[in-house]
């Protein structure tokens, strides 16, 4: 398996992780939160000699959306969401566009995910995982194979995402990571949404134990 991690700009400060998943045999790729700049997208594809098949979006906010149309026009691939998000794509009040200061887009999902569905690019397996909180549709992907976990806006190193925008709850966040990904091998690579990597062994503190992360 090929990963490549591209940190892309948006009006916000933080930078969004945007992750190029490649299956090396077959070259049949799946790129996650494509939230803008997509030049530097297509250039990684072409590099990768990567075919497009899902872009997978693990929520609806704008900073993670900016560059799917395109994607979705150039390649044709498909558009991943879960059930209740893709509900959530079509509200303005949801998507958050204008506060994030981005344009209003008419983006359509291609496919439905549900909890426990199973994606496959090429010989990769990942397992949706429906992980509300952030927003009430957020999902994170899992790969049991390659021990990785892309957690969306869910879970960071050393914090949760935020739970006061609309369709957020702190309950369903802690629910979320204490029961649905806390409970994954320990030796499972966090992949999220913004910021540095981690992995579920040095999260459990914070959640099990009340502890601060030693940074």
């Amino acid at each position: 398996m090929i990963l490549k991690r591209l940190q892309l700009q948006t009006t916000l400060a933080d930078l969004t992780n945007c992750y190029i998943i490649v299956d090396e045999k077959s070259k049949e790729a799946m790129v996650i939160d494509p939230a803008s700049e997509v030049e530097k997208i297509i250039e990684m594809l072409d590099i990768l000699n990567a075919k497009l098949k899902y872009i997978y979006l693990t929520h609806c906010h704008g900073d993670h959306t900016g560059a799917v149309v395109d994607l979705q026009n150039k390649y044709g691939a498909k558009v991943l969401i879960h059930r209740k998000e893709s509900e959530n794509l079509r509200n303005p009040e949801i998507t958050l566009n204008y506060y994030i200061g981005i344009p209003d887009i008419k983006l359509e999902e291609d496919s439905r995910v549900d909890d426990g569905d199973k994606i496959h690019v090429g010989d990769l397996e990942f397992q949706v995982i429906h992980t509300p909180g952030h927003t009430n549709g957020g999902t994170s992907l899992y790969s049991e194979s390659e021990k990785m976990l892309f957690s969306g806006d869910t879970m960071f190193r050393g914090a949760w995402g935020r739970t006061d925008l609309p369709t957020g709850s702190l309950i369903e966040i802690m629910d979320s990571i204490t029961n649905k990904l806390l409970v994954l091998p320990d030796d499972t690579i966090v992949y999220p949404g913004h910021g540095k990597s981690t992995m579920i062994r040095e999260e459990k503190p914070i959640y099990l134990e009340l502890r601060e992360r030693d940074f």
